[in-house]
C-alpha cells in the first residue's frame, strides 16, 4: 500500500491569482494560469525556496530566521469562501482581496484537509498542503476598499474556513479549469495529545 492514497475525490480550478508585491498590496491579480516551480509561483511575491520565519513559528525559531518556504501557495475552496461571505454578510467575497493564489471547488471540508496531502492535476503538477491557513488582519484593507464597512468582519468569519498553504512538490502548470485530484497521507490521526486540540 503506497504512503500516499489517490482517492476518488476531485476538485476544480475556478481561479488563479498572483500577489505582484505584497509590501505594496495583499490583493492578488486574477490569472489564467500559474507556473509553478520549485521556488513557487512565477510572478507571486510569496515564493522563494525560503522564507524569513515570522508569528507563525516563534516558538521553533526567531523571528527572521531563513526557514523552508512551505507557504508558496495560498488556496481556498469556493465553498469556504461564500461561507465566509455569508457570515460576513455580504453577497460574495472575491479570493483576490484575501491574497489567494488559487480557489478550488468541490472537495469538502477543504481548510482541514490532512497536512501532506497533495493535489494534483491531470499533467501531474503537484502541490504539497502545508497546514490550515489561520486567517490575519492583512486582508481588512483590501476587504474594505471593495466592501466597506465589512473589512474588520473577515478574521472572525474565516476562522476554520480560510484554506491551506502549499508547496511545489512537482513542477508544472496550473490552469483555469484544471481538475486537481486529492491524495491523503495513509496514517492514522495522532492521539499524543488525545486527538484533535
Amino acid at each position: 500500500m503506497p504512503a500516499l492514497m489517490p482517492t476518488q475525490i476531485y476538485g476544480t480550478i475556478t481561479w488563479l491569482g498572483l500577489v505582484g508585491d505584497r509590501d505594496a498590496a495583499l490583493a492578488s491579480g486574477a490569472v489564467q494560469e500559474i507556473t509553478a516551480l520549485f521556488s513557487g509561483p512565477v510572478g507571486e511575491t510569496h515564493g522563494g525556496l525560503t522564507r524569513a520565519s515570522d508569528s507563525r513559528v516563534l516558538a521553533q525559531y526567531k523571528r527572521g530566521t531563513p526557514i523552508r518556504n512551505t507557504r508558496q501557495f495560498s488556496i481556498l475552496s469556493a465553498e469556504d469562501l461564500a461561507e465566509i461571505a455569508a457570515k460576513m454578510g455580504i453577497d460574495g467575497l472575491d479570493g483576490a482581496l484575501v491574497g489567494a493564489n488559487m480557489i478550488v471547488a468541490g472537495i469538502p471540508d477543504f481548510t482541514h484537509l490532512p497536512p501532506s496531502s497533495r493535489l494534483q492535476n491531470e499533467a501531474g503538477a503537484t502541490l504539497t498542503i502545508d497546514m490550515e491557513n489561520r486567517p490575519c488582519t492583512l486582508p481588512h484593507e483590501p476587504i474594505e476598499a471593495a466592501h466597506t464597512g465589512f473589512g474588520s468582519r473577515f478574521k472572525a468569519a474565516a476562522k476554520g474556513r480560510r484554506g491551506v498553504t502549499a508547496w511545489v512538490e512537482r513542477e508544472g502548470v496550473f490552469r483555469v479549469g484544471d481538475r486537481l485530484r486529492l491524495h491523503v497521507p495513509d496514517q492514522d490521526v495522532w492521539q499524543g495529545l488525545g486527538g484533535r486540540g
